[in-house]
């Protein structure tokens, strides 16, 4: 029976969970902004659970894995993904941040709440004049949506290719097919209003075909 339990508590996760969820949210975290295009050094996403606690512990500083990267195609284009602690997010919270990253010359912000931020700390974060920032809840980012076996593929279109496919069918953006800003897929690769996206279907259940939203 020892022998046993011994085998079964092998398949239980032993560490902590609070090393477990920031690593399931900024594995999350890396994969979204590769697929954005920005620079991820593979060795990064290949860090495995244990590996990740081995270089940041099981109570990790949220300093140490903080990501700062830059576009593929535009390395002026820097990004910051800031991880907040379990404390209360109050206006008083994001305005310490931007007091002390708003100097830097970013082209985006991502903060992950471990909290539910107040009214006036999301108004904050939403009206930030400087660059565009994003807000996650870290239980938004212990699984990579797009990686559900039901989701389909989303393609970016360039603006060449919107106009393209608005010609060719002799329409407006707005007359597409719709995609909310607050969809998660949207918000997953940073989508703005009048972007338009290529949606491929390819699946038994779904059956084979393609669609285009704008999001709005």
């Amino acid at each position: 029976m020892e022998m046993e339990g011994g085998c079964l508590s092998s398949f239980i996760d032993q560490g902590s969970v609070e090393s477990h969820r920031l690593f399931l949210a900024r594995r999350t975290i890396l994969e979204m902004l590769r697929d954005r295009g920005y620079v991820v050094a593979p060795a990064e996403l290949d860090l495995t659970l244990s590996s990740f606690r081995s270089v940041y512990g099981e109570m990790p500083d949220l300093e140490r894995i903080r990501i700062s990267t830059n576009l593929i195609s535009d390395p002026s284009k820097k990004i910051l993904v800031f991880f907040c602690g379990t404390e209360p997010v109050k206006l008083a919270t994001v305005q310490h941040i931007f007091n002390r990253f708003g100097k830097e010359k970013l082209h985006r912000m991502i903060l992950v709440f471990q909290n539910k931020p107040t009214s006036k700390a999301r108004e904050c974060t939403e009206n930030f004049p400087l660059y565009k920032v994003e807000t996650f809840q870290i239980t938004e980012l212990l699984v990579n949506i797009t990686k559900h076996v039901l989701m389909p593929k989303h393609e970016i279109t360039t603006e060449e290719e919107k106009q393209k496919l608005l010609k060719k069918y002799n329409v407006k953006d707005h007359q597409l097919p719709r995609m909310l800003e607050k969809d998660a897929v949207s918000r997953y690769y940073g989508l703005e209003k009048g972007t338009v996206v290529k949606v491929i279907y390819d699946h038994e259940i779904t059956g084979s075909h393609e669609t285009y939203r704008c999001i709005v």
